[in-house]
């Protein structure tokens, strides 16, 4: 841990890099998350009042319910949206640029959503929502795959881990701002929505004077200059030889030309078991229980016995929890790998899960249960942040090659965005009729993800792009041989040894 701290305070420009992507990036998610919760009784509140103004008679408990599951959802429409162009944006213009772009686009969604009081629309809220979410599904993508393309592979674990993070700092920074005492309250509720605007602002003046990520200057533009040139810029004046190296050995092996599309990554052979496990990795962070932990946070608490006035307290404590953890994984994921981090995670995750079912269904006959449950709480939500969240961020963007990224990184927001939407629907009708044992079902899907990643998944630990490609070609194609890449890179490495 101390010579990871060292090895961060030795690259500033890297340490500027990290809190300025996290700001603009993954703390926005998580803020739209959590705020959105505080913010729900005056945004209803307001909808009765315009309804009332226009057509002179209070809006019907069904229609109120209808625009106020309209506000909610069209974030999450506006951020598959985001996840699916990604990829092609990104590939395009490159993905500083596209960070840049979906600042701007958080900056206006602000306008909207700050105004839409002032000017007695509803609509502007549902705009700025949607716009909001835009931004959101394309910088939630691009933050990682950002940082892991600006880091030297002994610190890729490190900084792409802070994106879980800044993910969940947001989380406790909406809880905290959407407080009755700050901006939670009935006159302030606009600037609530409109905070993330203030957030954008980091990146949107910053990241015109950073370069773009050296692989992409180098792969994408062919600017071996520029890639020298951005190399120094984050990591300093240190020669850079083995990093350059490795790039230029990716761009021989793969003959980078252009991005894959979506289609060509499904279908290329030698990706087949990283696409299976960004599948595992996307369907585990749903089936975990862990969004619908947090998405029901004050049902879950309220079925464990706990008072409604304290239950705000206690969510916050919970997103505490998850953010110190995931504070502690930055630090650890260089030391134990990611391979450890989630196959370990996953066991202790349903490990506790079991433990909640448990104390829920004891709770009728012992008092102290309701805080034998909160406990397995926190150890699950600590167990989570510490191991899965940040290893699932810096694994996705290691096991793809720069021409396949970013359609991954789309597939994988996808799946993302489109189990967020499952499990919000489906776990409220499950804890209506399996009550505590619906946690079963997320139980057998992290034991089961445990299983595949301790058989499947090679470490990726501290490799370069190449080295982590062969680890998965043993699996993609099991005993045969591609003499023509081995060849091919056998005389590139020669090459490389001349220069």
């Amino acid at each position: 841990m101390a010579l990871i701290f060292w090895d961060v305070i030795q690259y500033q420009r890297l340490l500027l890099m990290v809190v300025i992507l996290g700001i603009g990036g993954s703390l926005q998610v998580g803020f739209q998350g959590s705020m959105i919760t505080y913010a729900s009784m005056h945004i209803k509140e307001f909808i009765n009042e315009t309804w009332l103004e226009r057509f002179g008679h209070s809006v019907r408990p069904s229609t109120l319910t209808l625009l106020w599951s309209s506000v909610v959802s069209i974030f999450g429409l506006g951020g598959l949206l985001g996840s699916m162009s990604s990829g092609c944006l990104a590939a395009k213009y490159g993905k500083k640029k596209c960070f840049w772009g979906s600042s701007v686009l958080m900056v206006a969604s602000a306008f909207l959503l700050g105004f839409s009081k002032m000017a007695r629309s509803v609509e502007l809220i549902l705009v700025g929502r949607f716009l909001c979410g835009i931004s959101t599904g394309v910088c939630i993508l691009l933050h990682p795959q950002y940082l892991g393309e600006v880091s030297p592979k002994k610190l890729r674990g490190f900084t792409t881990s802070t994106a879980s993070m800044f993910w969940c700092l947001g989380k406790v920074l909406g809880q905290v701002m959407g407080l009755r005492e700050l901006l939670g309250s009935g006159a302030l509720w606009p600037m609530l929505l409109a905070f993330s605007g203030t957030a954008a602002l980091v990146p949107l003046l910053t990241l015109p004077f950073f370069p773009e990520s050296p692989p992409y200057l180098l792969l994408h533009k062919g600017d071996e200059e520029g890639c020298v040139k951005a190399m120094k810029t984050f990591w300093g004046e240190e020669p850079h030889r083995a990093e350059l190296d490795d790039l230029r050995k990716e761009q021989a092996a793969l003959n980078i030309a252009q991005s894959k599309s979506f289609l060509e990554v499904v279908k290329e052979p030698s990706l087949r078991w990283q696409l299976y496990m960004l599948l595992v990795l996307a369907v585990t962070t749903q089936l975990s229980g862990i969004q619908a932990i947090y998405s029901y946070t004050f049902e879950v608490l309220q079925t464990a016995g706990f008072h409604l006035e304290q239950i705000p307290y206690l969510a916050l404590g919970v997103s505490l929890c998850e953010f110190f953890s995931t504070v502690l994984c930055s630090f650890i994921i260089e030391r134990f790998g990611r391979k450890v981090l989630l196959w370990a995670g996953y066991a202790l995750m349903g490990t506790m899960l079991a433990g909640i079912t448990l104390a829920l269904s004891l709770q009728p006959w012992f008092s102290w249960m309701p805080y034998c449950c909160l406990s397995l709480i926190f150890c699950f939500v600590f167990v989570f942040g510490m191991g899965p969240a940040g290893a699932t961020v810096s694994l996705r963007m290691e096991i793809f090659d720069q021409s396949s990224r970013a359609p991954a990184f789309a597939i994988s927001g996808t799946l993302s965005w489109v189990g967020v939407f499952v499990i919000g629907m489906v776990f409220p009708l499950m804890m209506e009729n399996f009550r505590q044992f619906s946690f079963l079902i997320f139980m057998g899907s992290l034991y089961t993800s445990g299983f595949i990643i301790y058989f499947f998944l090679p470490e990726t630990k501290k490799k370069s792009i190449l080295e982590i490609r062969e680890e998965f070609d043993k699996l993609n194609f099991k005993k045969k041989q591609i003499p023509v890449l081995e060849a091919k890179l056998t005389k590139d490495h020669e090459l490389c040894t001349k220069l």
